[in-house]
């Protein structure tokens, strides 16, 4: 039985690998939360290691706050790099295989027909810089991981565009969204399931992947299917806003194709 810690237990992610723990009866899982396991915290992570025995470390502990991060670049390289390179220390020190979750940030958006993982990176924020960072470390440290990039990973609960628009379906009278950017969204169950699926699979592929959602759509199509799910007859508040404004600068067009590197 392969023994699983996932680390950022608390966010979506981690909630929805939570939620399928039991489908998967050959695995034993850990779950932590950022409060319980701080990944930037070196002392911290050889004592949790030295006293739980781990075979594969699913990192969804992350920064993610692409505004934030452009305002307090010091903490987001902190968590999604600096961070990140000692857990991939920790992990070769204990004969540990990585799962580290990145992100559709770390290209630039400018590549029409989208991005496979071994197109060129070449971030256009802090936060899209300090994933690559950080994916950079992994790479140079270990030898078997899997950093699986992933785009709009939206869920029903937490904070994310999907609990955003649902929101505002309800309270407000026009919402204006973005048609500028285009990407795949992702249902964190999916990409969960994706992870534990690879975990599993004793001919899993090492490296660089892709998991995204199947559908390419904008976020102002994004809102519009979102308005039809929730079926509650909204869709015309939703317009379009081609002046976008956000204090970081974001891909255009930041589709990813799921092939390995």
């Amino acid at each position: 039985m392969n023994r699983v810690l996932v680390t950022g237990a608390g966010g979506q992610l981690g909630q929805h690998l939570k939620k399928l723990a039991s489908a998967f009866p050959d695995l034993k899982f850990t779950f932590v939360t950022k409060e319980e396991l701080d990944i930037t915290n070196e002392v911290a992570l050889d004592t949790f290691f030295n006293v739980n025995p781990v075979d594969f470390c699913i990192n969804t502990a992350a920064y993610t706050d692409v505004d934030g991060a452009e305002k307090l670049a010091q903490e987001a390289f902190k968590v999604n790099a600096t961070g990140v390179k000692l857990l991939a220390l920790s992990c070769l020190k204990h004969h540990i295989t990585l799962v580290h979750i990145s992100t559709d940030y770390v290209f630039d958006g400018k590549k029409e027909e989208g991005y496979y993982p071994e197109d060129a990176t070449n971030p256009i924020n802090v936060y899209g810089a300090s994933k690559l960072q950080g994916e950079t470390y992994i790479r140079h440290i270990l030898d078997q991981y899997a950093i699986i990039r992933s785009s709009w990973i939206y869920s029903e609960t937490g904070k994310n565009f999907y609990t955003k628009i649902s929101k505002k379906l309800r309270e407000e009278e026009r919402i204006g969204v973005t048609n500028e950017q285009r990407g795949r969204p992702t249902h964190a169950k999916d990409l969960a399931e994706f992870i534990l699926q690879w975990i599993e699979n004793e001919n899993r592929s090492y490296g660089i992947l892709h998991f995204a959602g199947p559908e390419i759509m904008t976020w102002y199509e994004f809102a519009k299917k979102i308005a039809r799910e929730q079926g509650l007859g909204h869709e015309g508040k939703i317009v379009k806003d081609n002046n976008y404004r956000s204090f970081a600068p974001r891909p255009a067009h930041s589709v990813l194709h799921m092939h390995k590197a």
